[in-house]
């Protein structure tokens, strides 16, 4: 079952401004460690932080909280599968809320879509609810 959808759209030039206007201290606070290490050994690095931003912003609306109700920016990271496909990891009051929402019995899945046309990112976050084998 659905419990959650929540998409963005970012215009990457926007980021890019606030990663030269702020640096560093827009970097640390939006995004993990993980997140900035990958973002930052790209040679488009505005297109990463981008996509990474928009996949938060979905996430946050996915758990039907936005960025309120205890969920913080780096609550939520972009991380990979072994296959290489996106998905998030989700601590503190995000990983809380996603507790609450998922039924008994069930194990939450988080679904991703990431993707760029400069100068827009855009990301898809579907999170499921699936009976525990």
């Amino acid at each position: 079952m659905i419990l959650g959808i929540g998409s963005d759209l970012c215009d990457i030039r926007r980021i890019e401004r606030s990663i030269e206007r702020f640096g560093e201290r827009f970097t640390h606070r939006i995004f993990t460690e993980g997140e900035r290490v990958k973002s930052d050994r790209r040679r488009a690095r505005g297109p990463s932080y981008a996509r990474r931003f928009a996949a938060k912003e979905a996430c946050s609306k996915a758990l039907g909280t936005g960025l309120n109700q205890g969920v913080f920016w780096r609550d939520m990271e972009v991380v990979n599968l072994p296959g290489g496909r996106p998905t998030m990891r989700l601590t503190g009051g995000a990983l809380k809320r996603l507790e609450a929402m998922t039924p008994p019995g069930h194990e939450a899945f988080v679904h991703v879509s990431l993707t760029d046309d400069p100068p827009l990112a855009q990301a898809f976050v579907i999170i499921e609810a699936l009976p525990k084998r």
